[in-house]
């Protein structure tokens, strides 16, 4: 199929076809609110940090705090913080909590607010959500930990099931605010975007019974996305896997059968590319009857890239969630809600959120 001429207008196409205008346009805001947010964990003292989220936006932080930093970055779902409370609230040091959320009012996101407040209000917040009426953008916090706010441009609330703009730009977003990352680079970056999504919306690509996305470093949690986009917008009925390209040989390519699709992505640094592009040639040799698709610097679905595979992951999510809502199209699903609001809806709300005795 063509998707260009098979899609239907839906809200989540129109958000995946939007992102590199919302990169280019919160270049220049994002430059300011940026540094202004580094020097004010500078002048705090911050020496950790907490990258927290549920689901898509879990996986911010797993991209995030792959990467070296003079900070500790810590990926800690908030999940796994409501749940587990004893596991990171005893922590010392000082430390910076970073939340993400598209709505900002997800039971989890009030969780962790709801602990922080009681346990540890000396800990500093910094919320990166796209909705101004969310829990994140306007509930205060207790001090004396300070708090800040970088609500992010209209455009990225997005009113598809899946999450699509809000993941990208929270994730530059929070790469300018806590790595090297020069918000300058934002145009660069939407101009390949705009190619790839060109290529991709206009490559036939036959929807597979299993659909494995691998990636190494940083580029292993933007795997985790990509079988979750897929899994999301098919309503389950195509299964996915995720992994590192080395952890998939051990066990978990038991999966791999006639009708699966594999997509490796290809680390920007040449040494980790070799691991990646060994286990994309071996998948090859030994299932000759599937298709295996390399991304990348140098792939079968190529792009540059900046050289940072964090900041590249923006560019290696558009094969996801392209290859999502073609296969949701095809499968006769509507794309913006393929759940029909059954099972699971898009804010995830309702979780009975018991109190921590410490």
């Amino acid at each position: 199929m063509t998707s260009t001429l098979t899609l239907p207008e839906t809200a989540t196409w129109s958000e995946i076809l939007s992102q590199p205008d919302i990169w280019e346009g919160w270049a220049e805001t994002l430059a300011d609110q940026s540094a202004e947010i580094r020097g004010w964990i500078a002048r705090r003292g911050i020496d950790t940090v907490w990258l927290t989220g549920a689901g898509t936006s879990a996986f911010i932080g797993g991209v995030v705090g792959a990467g070296a930093s003079k900070l500790r970055l810590e990926d800690r779902a908030s999940t796994d913080i409501v749940s587990c409370p004893q596991d990171v609230l005893t922590a010392g040091g000082r430390i910076l909590c970073v939340q993400f959320g598209r709505s900002g009012d997800s039971s989890e996101s009030v969780g962790v607010m709801d602990l922080l407040d009681r346990h540890r209000p000396d800990i500093d917040r910094l919320h990166i959500t796209c909705n101004p009426d969310g829990a994140l953008a306007t509930r205060p916090a207790p001090g004396p930990g300070e708090t800040r706010v970088m609500l992010l441009p209209e455009a990225t609330h997005d009113r598809g099931f899946a999450m699509t703009s809000s993941f990208t730009t929270m994730l530059l977003s929070a790469l300018a605010c806590l790595g090297d990352f020069d918000a300058a680079r934002l145009p660069a970056l939407a101009a390949e975007a705009r190619t790839l999504v060109a290529q991709l919306a206009d490559s036939p690509c036959p929807r597979p019974d299993r659909a494995v996305f691998l990636g190494s470093g940083a580029l292993k949690s933007l795997a985790r996305e990509n079988a979750l986009k897929v899994l999301e917008l098919t309503a389950g009925r195509t299964g996915t896997q995720w992994d590192s390209p080395l952890g998939y040989r051990h066990g978990p390519k038991a999966a791999v059968a006639d009708d699966t699709q594999v997509f490796v992505s290809l680390h920007p640094d040449p040494h980790t590319a070799r691991y990646d592009r060994d286990v994309a040639d071996e998948i090859r040799r030994q299932f000759p009857d599937i298709t295996v698709q390399t991304v990348g610097p140098g792939g079968d679905i190529a792009f540059d890239g900046t050289g940072d595979a964090r900041a590249d992951a923006v560019l290696h999510v558009l094969v996801g969630q392209i290859r999502a809502a073609q296969w949701s199209a095809a499968l006769g699903l509507p794309v913006d809600d393929p759940f029909q609001g059954r099972n699971l809806s898009r804010v995830v709300s309702g979780v009975q959120l018991y109190p921590w005795q410490r």
